[in-house]
């Protein structure tokens, strides 16, 4: 049997529904949901409401802790380079790989085997 994970909801226990109530007839409780996949944040959560009720209460510590942004970041020429592909399997075709600059617009051809390398990179900026 899969391992059973808890949503991190802080509020998740105090929502109505049937599969939260738990217990015998005249000792029921509402629990947190215990499900073996979470499909929100990260794999953490039930459902968006706990996911927002979770951020609401510690989503300024969490960004404190893990750095402030304090200045905007850059998307400059240098640093815009994105894998992509074009499938072309319908017509019999190979797919084409390639590298696109969303600023310039300048695409440059990949081999199949770059393209799923997870390292290879034009990017040179910040």
């Amino acid at each position: 049997m899969s391992d059973l994970k808890l949503c991190q909801g802080t509020k998740c226990h105090t929502y109505y529904t049937k599969d939260r109530l738990k217990g015998i007839k005249g000792s029921k409780t509402y629990q947190t949901r215990r499900r073996s996949s979470m499909y929100y944040g990260g794999s953490n959560f039930c459902s968006t409401r706990c996911q927002d009720d979770w951020f609401n209460d510690f989503g300024d510590k969490a960004i404190n802790h893990f750095g402030r942004l304090t200045e905007p970041k850059h998307l400059t020429e240098h640093n815009a380079w994105v894998k992509r592909y074009y499938y072309r399997g319908y017509d019999n075709l190979p797919d084409e790989h390639y590298f696109d600059n969303t600023i310039t617009e300048e695409r440059r051809p990949l081999t199949k085997q770059q393209y799923d390398d997870s390292n290879y990179t034009l990017n040179t900026g910040e």
